[in-house]
C-alpha cells in the first residue's frame, strides 16, 4: 500500500507540475508521436517526417472520427502492423459509441505507459489522500465496473477484444501497482459459475457478497451504475436476506450462514420501511463517479441513499481512446488538461466537426464554453475527434480544468440543433424554478401528422408526485430554458417550426427499470449510460410503459 500511495501522488506531483510548462508539453507530445509513427503507412500518407509545428500538423491531416480511421483498424486489427503505429497493438478497448456498434480501440505499449497512466494513476490521488480508510483492507472497496473476462474474446490476429475495465493492466503493461480498489475484494473474481453475458446476475452475485462487508467508497465511473445500486437492494432484498442466513450465493453453498446478519438486515429494513446503501455500510464515505452531466440532476439525492457527508469525487474525463482531463484535487466535476498525454484541439460546440475545421488551443478556450474535444497521440489516434463535449470550468496555473459536458450529437428535427448538455442545463433551471425534485430525464421529437408542427416530449422521473398544474409549470418553465440556452431551439419556436415541449411524468424508477432492461439484454452495464435523445420508438416505449416490447428488449 506504501508503494501504490506513493505512485498515486508522485504522477499527480508530476501532472501538476507539468500544468507550469503546458505548452512545452504539448509540443513535446505532438514531436514524439510525429517521430514515433513517421514510418507508418499513415505517418508517410500524410508526410509526418515534414511536420515540425501544429500549424503544419492541422494542414496536413484531417480531423478523424472513428469512421475516418477504421479502414486502418479493421487492418491492424486482421494481422497488419506499421499501419497507424509504429507499435503493434497489444490490446483492443471496446466502445459502444453513440451508434451501440462496438468500435475496435487500438491501444499501444506506448500509448499506455506515455498516456494513460500517469493519468490513471493520478485519478486515484484525490480519493486515497483524503479518505485512506477506503484502502485498508481489500472489501471496503464496491467496484461496480470491475468485470475481469479469464477467456476474452480477441480479434483476428489474436488481441483481446474488451473493455478497459475487464483488462489486467498489471500482467499486460508490467504494471503490477495498476489493479484499481476493490479488484482483490472477494466479489472481484466470482466463485460461482455463471454464464459471460449474463450481467444482471453477476451484479447480484456481487452485491449479494458485499452485503456483509463493511464496504466504505463505491467505484461506478458511469453514474447510471451507481444510481442503480439502491434500486437493486431492495429488488433484490428478500433474495439477499435469504442467502446471508442460508449461506448461499446464487444458491450454492457458500461461507457460512449468517442469520445474525440477516436478522439484523430485516430489522433495518422493518423500522425504515426501505433499504437503503446508507443501512447497509453505515461507514460509507465516499462515491467515485461523473459527477456532471445527467448526474447533475440526480447526484444530490443519490448520495443521500449512501449516507450523510458522502463524498461524491469526480472521475475522470477519459474515454475509451484516451484521456482530456483529471481531477488533481477535490474539484466536484472538473479535471485539469492532462498536457502530457495528448496533443489537443478544440472546436465550439455549436460548430460542426468537418475533417478542415479551424481549431483553438489550450489557451484560447474561455470559462464558460462548451467545446469539441480533438485529440493526438502516440497510441496513433490522429486529430480524434472523440464524440465528447467538455466545459471549460476554469484555469489553473493558465490551464483549462473542463468539466465533461456531454456527447457531440444533435437532436435537429426542424434546425433546433440541440444537444444533451443544453438541454439538461435547462432541465436544472426548470427543476429550480418549480422547486421539483427531478431523477432522470430523456426527450424525443414527438410523432405528429404530416404537415404539423413538431414538438419535444419529456419523459421526466420524479420522487414525488407532481400535480397537473406543476406539471404544466415545469414544461412551460423548460421550453423557455431550452429556447435560452439554444438559439436554434428558440428560433425554431419563433418561427412556429416548433411548439411548446410538453412533459410525461415518469414514477422514480422508470430509469432504472430501464437501465436494468438494457443490461438484461447482454450488454455490459458500463456501457448503459444515461442518454437524453431517444428518438427509437421501442425504447421510448420501453420508458414510458406505452408500447408493447419483446421479450428479448432492444439495446
Amino acid at each position: 500500500m506504501r508503494s501504490y500511495r506513493e505512485r498515486v501522488l508522485g504522477e499527480r506531483e508530476r501532472l501538476q507540475g507539468a500544468l507550469a510548462d503546458a505548452e512545452g508539453h504539448q509540443h513535446r507530445v505532438l514531436r514524439e508521436l510525429l517521430e514515433h509513427n513517421a514510418g507508418t503507412e499513415y505517418g508517410r500518407a500524410h508526410s509526418f517526417g515534414a511536420i515540425r509545428s501544429l500549424a503544419d500538423f492541422r494542414k496536413a491531416v484531417p480531423i478523424n472520427d472513428y469512421a475516418a480511421l477504421a479502414p486502418w483498424i479493421e487492418r491492424m486489427a486482421a494481422g497488419e502492423s506499421n499501419l497507424l503505429s509504429a507499435d503493434d497493438p497489444a490490446v483492443y478497448f471496446t466502445s459502444s459509441g453513440t451508434t451501440g456498434a462496438h468500435k475496435k480501440i487500438p491501444v499501444t505499449e506506448g500509448f499506455m505507459h506515455r498516456a494513460f497512466f500517469p493519468f490513471y494513476f493520478a485519478a486515484w490521488a484525490p480519493l486515497i489522500e483524503h479518505f485512506p480508510d477506503v484502502l485498508d483492507r481489500p472489501d471496503a472497496v464496491l467496484n461496480l465496473k470491475h468485470d475481469p473476462r479469464p477467456a476474452p474474446p480477441t480479434t483476428a490476429s489474436g488481441r483481446p477484444h474488451v473493455g478497459a475495465s475487464q483488462v489486467d493492466l498489471g500482467t499486460r503493461f508490467g504494471e503490477p501497482l495498476s489493479a484499481e480498489p476493490g479488484t482483490f475484494a472477494p466479489w472481484g473474481t466470482l466463485p460461482v459459475q455463471v454464464d459471460e453475458n449474463d450481467h444482471l446476475e453477476k451484479t447480484y452475485l456481487r452485491l449479494r457478497l458485499a452485503v456483509e462487508s463493511d464496504v466504505r467508497c463505491v467505484i461506478g465511473i458511469n453514474p447510471a451504475m451507481v444510481a442503480a445500486l439502491p434500486y437493486q437492494l431492495n429488488l433484490w432484498w428478500p433474495r439477499l436476506v435469504k442467502e446471508i442466513r442460508d449461506g448461499t450465493l446464487g444458491g450454492v453453498p457458500y461461507g457460512s450462514p449468517h442469520p445474525e446478519r440477516a436478522a439484523t438486515l430485516e430489522r433495518l429494513a422493518e423500522h425504515f420501511g426501505t433499504i437503503r446503501p446508507a443501512h447497509v455500510w453505515p461507514h460509507m464515505r465516499a462515491l467515485f463517479l461523473w459527477t456532471t452531466g445527467m448526474a447533475t440532476l440526480y447526484l444530490p439525492r443519490l448520495s443521500e441513499e449512501f449516507g450523510p457527508g458522502v463524498a461524491t469525487l469526480p472521475a475522470p474525463v477519459a474515454a475509451s481512446e484516451g484521456p482530456t482531463g483529471v481531477a488533481l484535487d477535490r474539484h466536484g466535476s472538473a479535471g485539469s488538461l492532462v498536457v502530457t498525454a495528448s496533443a489537443y484541439e478544440f472546436l465550439d460546440a455549436e460548430s460542426d466537426i468537418r475533417p478542415d475545421s479551424a481549431t483553438l488551443t489550450l489557451h484560447e478556450l474561455e470559462p464558460g464554453r462548451d467545446y469539441h474535444v480533438i485529440f493526438s497521440h502516440i497510441g496513433g489516434l490522429y486529430r480524434y475527434a472523440v464524440g465528447d463535449v467538455v466545459r471549460v470550468v476554469d484555469r489553473v496555473g493558465g490551464v483549462p480544468r473542463v468539466a465533461y459536458a456531454g456527447r457531440s450529437t444533435r437532436s435537429d428535427a426542424v434546425g433546433e440543433r440541440l444537444r444533451d448538455a443544453q438541454v439538461i442545463r435547462a432541465l436544472a433551471v426548470a427543476a429550480q424554478a418549480t422547486g421539483l425534485d427531478v431523477r432522470n430525464a430523456a426527450c424525443r421529437v414527438a410523432d405528429r401528422p404530416e404537415g404539423a408542427a413538431a414538438h419535444y416530449e419529456f419523459a421526466v422521473a420524479a420522487r414525488d408526485a407532481w400535480s397537473a398544474q406543476e406539471t404544466a409549470r415545469f414544461a412551460a418553465e423548460l421550453d423557455v430554458a431550452v429556447g435560452r440556452e439554444a438559439a436554434g431551439y428558440r428560433t425554431a419556436r419563433s418561427a412556429g417550426r416548433l411548439t411548446a415541449a410538453t412533459v410525461r411524468r415518469l414514477d422514480g424508477d422508470a430509469f432504472l427499470r430501464d437501465w436494468h432492461a438494457s443490461v438484461a439484454t447482454g450488454i455490459r452495464p458500463t456501457q448503459v449510460k444515461d442518454r437524453m435523445f431517444r428518438q427509437d420508438h421501442t425504447l421510448w416505449g420501453r420508458l414510458t410503459g406505452t408500447a408493447p416490447v419483446s421479450e428479448e428488449g432492444t439495446a
